[in-house]
């Protein structure tokens, strides 16, 4: 195995232009090479930037890596649930948890969706202007307690949607270097993780033992969770893991269709004219009436919309995997203990792959399938390989059906005081908000 040295870019002290910025940072290394390299402290990373790359380390040779740092320190919320765990426990969440993904449960979620879609819609006011942002959050936020733990949160939902923004936000904290010793301090930031984090697992714990007290199947995720077995010793999970897992979902479930769906209210104000063909095709599809289920597919145009939007501004916008052994790639030489980062916001925009790649334009689906863009590993928002995400076609759905029952009322103007700026936390968020101007279709 050769030891040759991929081009680097420094970093700073202790990282620090890295964290400051880091998808700035990453374009900037994208510029140097397919493989580069800088360093975070004592930690050693590789930035990968082709098709090829990312298929290595997370397909071919997915046994060599495990989740990269930001998801170890997860734990500390998540515990082992799906995003976090590794081998054959993972292996053995994921098969008991897969039935409640299935396409035909997914129909009957999607019933939910619409229908909460269309009643937090109806709340609002001609001329009102609102935090787009909060408001998709709230309103995902419901659903997913609804569709997968059968609970309703609305009058809790301010209270549930702070706790989760503070762990989002918080998450940098737990990045920082040494923050093993810091978070045994008094400081702000671990005051507010401990908080939304207690918060979290008292509501997610609640509703656990209401499940169990009223020993009722009601046909959700929990109803599942509760009653698996493995296929091997016949265990069932513990409170412990189903909280895990439920606490998973519920972070996962709501936060990435929520910015999807805020990046694309967003595109669409600033395209009227893709807006134009949007309304075009749910006036056609439609003709006035909420949709159903069975419409997703008929509503070719808004999916290419949504995919458009998360080609743009991914959700998660990057993925890191942790070396176990040295591997070679190209090559290099990635030793073992080096972590390795692949960028979906990086790759989406690479002008080898896609024309005219930071202009958003849903026509480009036409001529190229969501699923042919992942295999080709140029597209990948939900990522790809044995991790690649488990509600992937959860969230196609609801974020089809919610763009489709709210646009079909609504047309969102984004505020002229708005500024509009990026923030790469463990999503991908607006930086500023996005306040937008309600106006009723006529």
């Amino acid at each position: 195995m050769r030891d040759l040295k991929p081009p680097e870019i420094r970093s700073g002290f202790l990282g620090r232009r890295f964290r400051l910025n880091p998808i700035e940072f990453l374009c900037q290394l994208s510029k140097k090479g397919d493989i580069t390299t800088f360093k975070v402290a004592n930690q050693r990373v590789f930035f990968l930037n082709h098709p090829d790359l990312v298929r290595d380390v997370l397909v071919t040779n997915a046994h060599k890596f495990i989740k990269g740092r930001a998801l170890q320190k997860a734990k500390k919320v998540l515990g082992e649930g799906l995003l976090t765990s590794e081998g054959s426990f993972h292996l053995r969440q994921r098969r008991m948890m897969q039935p409640a993904f299935h396409r035909q449960r997914i129909n009957q979620y999607a019933e939910v969706m619409i229908q909460y879609g269309e009643r937090f819609s109806d709340r609002w006011h001609e001329d009102d202007v609102l935090d787009i942002d909060k408001e998709m959050m709230r309103l995902t936020l419901q659903i997913v307690a609804k569709t997968l733990f059968n609970a309703d949160v609305e009058d809790e939902a301010d209270e549930v949607g702070k706790a989760l923004t503070a762990l989002v936000e918080t998450f940098q904290y737990l990045l920082l270097p040494f923050v093993d010793t810091l978070e045994k301090l008094p400081l702000p930031q671990s005051h507010r993780f401990r908080k939304a984090k207690n918060s979290l697992d008292q509501l997610i714990y609640r509703i656990i033992q209401e499940r169990r007290e009223s020993v009722e199947d009601k046909g959700d995720l929990l109803s599942m969770l509760l009653v698996a077995q493995d296929e091997e010793d016949k265990s069932t999970m513990t409170d412990e893991q189903v909280r895990d897992e439920a606490l998973t979902l519920f972070l996962a479930g709501h936060e990435t269709t929520a910015n999807a769906l805020t990046f694309s209210w967003y595109l669409l104000s600033q395209h009227p004219e893709k807006e134009a063909k949007l309304v075009d095709e749910l006036n056609q599809v439609l003709k006035g009436r909420l949709p159903v289920p069975e419409d997703h597919q008929k509503l070719r145009y808004t999916e290419a919309v949504l995919a458009e939007s998360m080609r743009l501004y991914p959700p998660a916008w990057a993925l890191g995997r942790l070396a176990i052994e040295d591997h070679e790639i190209s090559g290099y030489k990635i030793p073992r203990g080096s972590l390795v980062l692949v960028s979906m916001y990086v790759a989406h925009r690479d002008e080898r792959f896609w024309q005219k790649p930071n202009e958003f334009i849903p026509e480009r689906w036409e001529k190229i399938s969501v699923k042919e863009a992942s295999n080709k590993y140029i597209y990948f928002p939900f990522g790809c390989g044995v991790r690649r995400c488990i509600g992937e076609n959860f969230a196609w759905t609801e974020a089809v059906l919610l763009l489709a029952t709210i646009a079909r009322k609504w047309k969102l103007q984004l505020d002229p005081s708005q500024k509009f700026a990026i923030k790469p936390m463990i999503t991908l968020r607006p930086k500023y908000g996005m306040k937008m101007r309600l106006q009723k279709r006529r």
